[in-house]
């Protein structure tokens, strides 16, 4: 088995009901299912540690490709096989690529938006909202790049069919859930999305998942990512 408990490596295990816990770490209490095998819980923002430098890691890339910019945020010490923080990743990621490809945003400031919308997304929403928080992620960024409020019509309409259509790839192949996997789908659902409807072109490479290992959910070569399917 991998390591998934942030606090003993151990595997982790979602409860039936919601109960009362209290964070390893900081020590604040939440209601949540989720803690690992030995009863360690580790809350939402203490998981989440370390996105102020992936806000850096945007600011300083030049790159038009999402899943390039999203392996670099991957490949640091405070980003997790699985964990919130793609929720924020995703969005981020993508507004980098649209920025560097032409779109026209203020890159400081959406990330600055991303980054609070999408710490909001709990661990877990993919299994108990019916709503990955990597596809949601790709709505929010829609939503910031079209300015959309409750109250607009087409940035309204637009954020919902991204998010709808990211969701849909995710369903597509199933669980159990792998963060990288629900990323991966969602960033290649919006470069399309993109193109069709703002006419930004960022770049869409071929994805090869380098992560199997990492993941004691990994469903092989039913992932689109898988090796043995390239």
């Amino acid at each position: 088995m991998n390591e998934e408990c942030l606090i003993c490596k151990a595997p982790l295990t979602y409860l039936e009901a919601d109960m009362l816990m209290e964070c390893e770490i900081c020590h604040k209490k939440e209601t949540s299912k989720m803690r690992c095998v030995n009863g360690h819980y580790v809350c939402n923002e203490c998981h989440t540690q370390g996105l102020d430098r992936i806000i850096e890691l945007c600011m300083t890339s030049a790159s038009s490709d999402p899943i390039a910019i999203i392996e670099q945020m991957m490949a640091l010490p405070t980003c997790h096989m699985h964990g919130p923080e793609h929720h924020v990743m995703v969005g981020a990621a993508l507004l980098t690529a649209y920025h560097n490809a032409g779109g026209g945003i203020d890159l400081c400031s959406a990330l600055t938006e991303m980054l609070n919308r999408g710490r909001s997304v709990p661990g877990g929403a993919c299994g108990f909202w019916g709503a990955c928080g990597a596809g949601i992620s790709t709505g929010m960024f829609v939503s910031i790049i079209s300015q959309s409020t409750p109250l607009t019509n087409e940035p309204f309409a637009l954020s919902h069919k991204m998010t709808a259509k990211s969701l849909q790839a995710i369903s597509e192949t199933g669980g159990p859930r792998c963060c990288k996997r629900d990323s991966f789908l969602s960033i290649l659902a919006a470069i399309d999305f993109v193109r069709e409807q703002f006419s930004v072109e960022m770049e869409k490479p071929e994805v090869v998942c380098n992560y199997s290992a990492q993941n004691n959910q990994c469903i092989g070569k039913r992932c689109p990512f898988s090796k043995v399917n390239h």
